[in-house]
């Protein structure tokens, strides 16, 4: 008697801390608004209350602040140029050597540039992310609702933070984009039987050796290896998806320098990031011609 009294003790101060546990009542805040929108936009809602109840969904406050932060701080792109890199899409373009020629042929977009987008992005797939992708979208989305969106403003560090009408802005549009790349990256991790709960990514939710965002994994990412899955950490299906995103938005075969500049600037709007690649690029090119000879 005394025994199993003792045990209802016990459940009753576990429920306690499971109850008061600042990660458990913090999700229940935060998500729930999200997850009645998604509901309402037509997904199952026992399968949304299983998603958000898996263990290690959480509101990612750290990853996320980054985007609402004061931020200095510039990428120097010239670490890809260096001669370790440079020896690493080499021999990157010498494993990969077959699909990247089925790549170029069937895409027509440079090898050498499929290489360099690879390197640029994730240091050829040996750096694809560290936070939960599921919990990045799902943290920004959840910003929609007032209170959640009050409350993320106060635990960003003081001299990080943006003016609160400068947030609210800033918020107000990504909160927006971000719901609709959970709603994608459900959808195409369901579609593709992948475990959305293990995929790590960017801060921004970007993900997988090209680091594509849930909507465009959706449209332009591709089967590369025939085994009737788009795995954007499979280095055939990354490389193929590389080469659809850039045809899609005009990559031609022998395509002109001043477009190919806007061609690239579509993956990433950034000059520097444009420039690189190209260079890369014809660093790679030179090499190849020589082993071609």
């Amino acid at each position: 008697m005394i025994k199993g009294f003792g045990n209802i003790i016990i459940l009753f101060f576990v429920g306690v801390l499971f109850l008061t546990n600042p990660c458990y009542a913090e999700n229940k805040l935060n998500f729930k608004s999200l997850q009645k929108k998604l509901i309402k936009d037509g997904f199952d809602k026992d399968k949304i209350s299983k998603y958000f109840s898996q263990k290690g969904v959480k509101f990612e406050k750290d990853g996320v602040s980054s985007f609402f932060m004061h931020n200095e701080f510039k990428l120097n792109y010239n670490q890809f140029k260096s001669t370790k890199s440079i020896k690493n899409a080499r021999k990157y373009l010498k494993k990969h050597k077959i699909n990247l020629s089925k790549v170029e042929k069937k895409y027509g977009v440079d090898r050498t540039i499929v290489t360099a987008v690879s390197l640029v992005e994730t240091r050829l797939g040996t750096f694809t992310g560290r936070l939960s992708v599921f919990n990045v979208l799902a943290t920004m989305a959840a910003l929609q609702d007032k209170k959640t969106c009050k409350y993320f403003y106060k635990e960003i560090p003081k001299k990080k933070r943006l003016r609160k009408k400068k947030y609210d802005l800033k918020v107000k549009r990504r909160s927006n984009w971000a719901y609709l790349e959970l709603k994608s990256f459900i959808k195409y991790t369901v579609r593709e039987k992948l475990n959305m709960f293990e995929i790590r990514g960017s801060y921004a939710g970007a993900f997988g050796i090209p680091q594509f965002m849930p909507s465009n994994a959706m449209r332009l990412a591709k089967d590369g290896n025939g085994d009737g899955k788009v795995n954007l950490l499979n280095h055939e299906d990354s490389q193929a998806s590389i080469a659809n995103y850039l045809k899609h938005y005009g990559w031609k075969k022998n395509i002109k320098n001043k477009k190919a500049k806007k061609v690239l600037f579509r993956y990433n709007h950034s000059l520097p990031y444009v420039k690189t690649l190209l260079e890369i690029s014809e660093i790679l090119k030179k090499r190849d011609k020589v082993i071609k000879g």
